[in-house]
């Protein structure tokens, strides 16, 4: 009998580490599943600077290169951002739009290829509001300083003058191109029909881009702007 005992009390603890070990291997394949998109691909289509469309949330003015407007809008469609910054430069009629000087040398801001996003309709209190855009960051950038292609640099927490209570700043990897003009190429992930339960399109992965542009993608937030609610822009 007490042998008996022993080999079931054994054989409960066995299947209770195999039960244990399948659950971490699940949430480590749903975890790896989440994390950004599965595919991309390079756009070289002419790009353009234009007002980001109604659908998606932002501040009156705010613009950015066309090519990356689908795949903002499929965030919008996921998340409840609001975009307080996009493009910040001179337009060709020699309006200016944005702001220069929240920027640092090389931001990608002046490029028309990055944007900061706060929680839509929140304030700078780092509370339950600020959840989703937390868990967009960590969906482009799971791993801290390793953001998920197609994103260039993702500035969150950890990063100085970004994070949760402040702001989300996302860039797209683009070719080499001086500030204030248009990248030959951007990087996108490829979306499939806007409904509610829509996934980037999935494949196999594309060569290599070229080497994108060395420095800063983002900065140190140091001015504070209008808009739903007060927020500093990198």
């Amino acid at each position: 009998m007490r042998n008996r005992s022993l080999k079931l009390s054994l054989g409960v603890e066995r299947l209770g580490l195999a039960l244990a070990l399948a659950c971490a291997a699940l949430l480590y394949l749903a975890a790896s599943a989440s994390a950004g998109p599965t595919a991309t691909r390079l756009v070289y289509a002419p790009g353009k600077i234009v007002p980001i469309p109604a659908s998606i949330p932002h501040e009156v003015g705010d613009m950015v290169d066309k090519r990356i407007l689908p795949d903002l809008r499929w965030i919008a469609q996921r998340y409840p951002i609001f975009v307080t910054d996009g493009y910040s430069g001179p337009l060709p009629d020699g309006e200016h739009v944005g702001c220069d000087e929240c920027h640092t040398r090389g931001s990608d801001h002046y490029n028309g290829l990055a944007v900061d996003l706060v929680p839509l309709g929140a304030g700078t209190k780092c509370d339950a509001a600020w959840e989703p855009i937390t868990r967009l960051a960590l969906w482009a950038e799971p791993v801290q300083n390793a953001p998920v292609p197609p994103f260039r640099w993702v500035g969150y927490d950890g990063d100085a003058g970004h994070g949760c209570g402040n702001h989300l700043h996302l860039s797209w990897n683009h070719a080499v191109v001086p500030q204030f003009q248009l990248a030959e190429w951007v990087e996108v992930f490829p979306v499939g029909p806007l409904d509610p339960g829509s996934e980037p399109q999935r494949g196999k992965r594309p060569p290599a881009p070229p080497k994108a542009p060395p420095g800063p993608s983002g900065g140190i937030s140091t001015v504070r702007t209008g808009g739903v609610a007060p927020r500093f822009v990198d």
